[in-house]
C-alpha cells in the first residue's frame, strides 16, 4: 500500500516515512499543505496522514479541497489540539481518523490498518484467492497449511494482488500502490519481485498463481 505523509515537523516527518518503510509501506512525504494537496491529486495514495498545522494551507482546508475533488484515500489527521470541537472539525472535513501528538507509533499502525482493512468487503481481516491467504493483522501468508515468509516489498506487492484477485493490475497500478516515487519508470524491479513472489507462493508442476498478462501486467488468478 502506499501512503503519503504531510508534516512540516521533518523529524516526526522522517520517524513516521521510516518505520512506516519498515514495515512494507511505500512512502511519500511532503511538507506543506498546498504541496501535500498536489501530491495527493496526483498519486491514488491508499491513505494519507496529514497534520492540521502547516504551512501555505492548513490540513483542515487540504482535506476539504480533496474530498471535493473525490480524492477517497483514507485520511488520519495529526494534531496537537485534544478539544472536541477540533476532533469535530477535523472528521467533518473528510478526515477518516484523529490522532493526537504525541503518539505511540504502534497506535498509528493499528489506525492505519483498520482504516485499510475497511476496504475488505466483509469486513474480515483475512485476504483470501483459493488456498492462498494473508492475515492482514498478523501479516501471515500462507497456501494451505504452508507458511510464507515474505519481505516487506513482497508482502506488500502480495497484498494489492489479493485484495484484486481475477483482475488485470497493470504496472502503472502497482507503481503507484506499492512502490514510492524512488522507482524509476524504466526499471525492472516489478517483474523481479513478481519472480521472488511466484517462486514462494507457486508449487511445483502446477500453473502460476500470477499470469502474465502480456504487454499489459499481471493478474492473481481464483
Amino acid at each position: 500500500m502506499r501512503i503519503l505523509v504531510i508534516e512540516d515537523d521533518q523529524k516526526l516527518s522522517d520517524i513516521i516515512q521510516r518505520g512506516l518503510s519498515e514495515v512494507g509501506y511505500a512512502v511519500d512525504a511532503a511538507y506543506d499543505g498546498e504541496e501535500g494537496r498536489d501530491m495527493a491529486e496526483m498519486v491514488p495514495y491508499d491513505l494519507i496522514i496529514l497534520d492540521i498545522i502547516l504551512p501555505k494551507k492548513d490540513g483542515i482546508e487540504v482535506c476539504l479541497e480533496l474530498r471535493r475533488k473525490q480524492i477517497k484515500s483514507r485520511i488520519i489527521m495529526l494534531t496537537s489540539r485534544d478539544t472536541v470541537s477540533d476532533r469535530i472539525k477535523g472528521l467533518d472535513s473528510g478526515a477518516d481518523d484523529y490522532l493526537v501528538k504525541p503518539f505511540a507509533f504502534d497506535e498509528l499502525l493499528a489506525r492505519l490498518r483498520a482504516l485499510l482493512r475497511r476496504e475488505i468487503s466483509d469486513g474480515s481481516h483475512v485476504l483470501q484467492v483459493g488456498e492462498l491467504s494473508m492475515d492482514t493483522l498478523t501479516r501471515e501468508v500462507k497456501r494451505g497449511d504452508k507458511d510464507i515468509k515474505l519481505t516487506g516489498k513482497e508482502y506488500s506487492l502480495l497484498e494489492y494482488l489479493l485484495r484484486n484477485p481475477n483482475i488485470v493490475v497493470t504496472r502503472r497500478m502497482l507503481e503507484d500502490h506499492v512502490w514510492d516515487f524512488s522507482l524509476e519508470s524504466e526499471s525492472n524491479l516489478i517483474d523481479v519481485y513478481i519472480r521472488r513472489l511466484r517462486q514462494k507462493i507457486d508449487k511445483e508442476n502446477e500453473d502460476s498463481l500470477i499470469e502474465t498478462i502480456r504487454g499489459v501486467g499481471y493478474r492473481l488468478k481464483e
